[in-house]
């Protein structure tokens, strides 16, 4: 089975890469459908969703660390913690059913006895702002350091939300099997780069 997890920092292109990438492979590719199968299957707002997703929990407050959540007494917080355990339990569903790529949502942790492929994709913050620029419409208002501090906040976020399921450290190299630095370089020019290599990590699984 060839399970891909993306972890990436925000701008870096790492949704691009991904979605390239299962292109190349030609297996499936899961990101924004697993925010709206929770929406659908919590009957939550899609926006809320991506909102706790992004951010993780409410600031202070802990719920059971591993991967087994339980609901607590605060109404808000029993909404978010629902979220997390639906992460989990779509994102599991969707490795059951074979090859797939999937962006995020701490996948590479969520599916560890999978034995997935994690990949980290990163870039300097002058290539995620000019990302960012050219890519989104909602951030034409912002200055660059107003940007630069959204894109902080987002990836302090993602760390957050890896918190809850895990004590490795988002980001940090030894957690994942290939680290790709995007800056300078257009996404669609890695991709055969990163084929290979995943082609080559599978079938070395395979032997072992």
């Amino acid at each position: 089975m060839r399970i891909i997890t993306i972890s990436r920092e925000f701008g870096s292109g790492g949704r691009e890469l991904g979605k390239r990438l299962a292109e190349a492979l030609e297996i499936p590719y899961y990101d924004k459908e697993i925010l709206y199968a929770i929406a659908k299957e919590g009957n939550f707002n899609e926006d809320y969703v991506e909102e706790v997703l992004q951010r993780g929990l409410t600031p202070n407050f802990m719920p059971t660390f591993g991967h087994t959540f339980s609901l607590g007494p605060n109404p808000v917080m029993e909404n978010e913690l629902e979220i997390m355990s639906l992460q989990q339990k779509i994102i599991e569903n969707i490795a059951q059913k074979g090859d797939c790529v999937i962006v995020g949502r701490t996948s590479g942790i969520i599916l560890e006895k999978f034995r997935p492929m994690k990949i980290f994709v990163y870039a300097d913050m002058g290539a995620r702002l000019a990302r960012c620029r050219l890519r989104g419409d909602d951030v034409k208002n912002l200055s660059d350091k107003e940007l630069q501090k959204k894109i902080q906040k987002i990836d302090e976020g993602r760390a957050r939300h890896q918190r809850l399921f895990s004590d490795k450290k988002w980001g940090q190299k030894e957690n994942y099997h290939l680290c790709v630095n995007t800056t300078g370089v257009e996404i669609a020019a890695l991709v055969p780069a990163v084929k290979a290599y995943a082609t080559a990590w599978f079938e070395q699984q395979e032997a072992d």
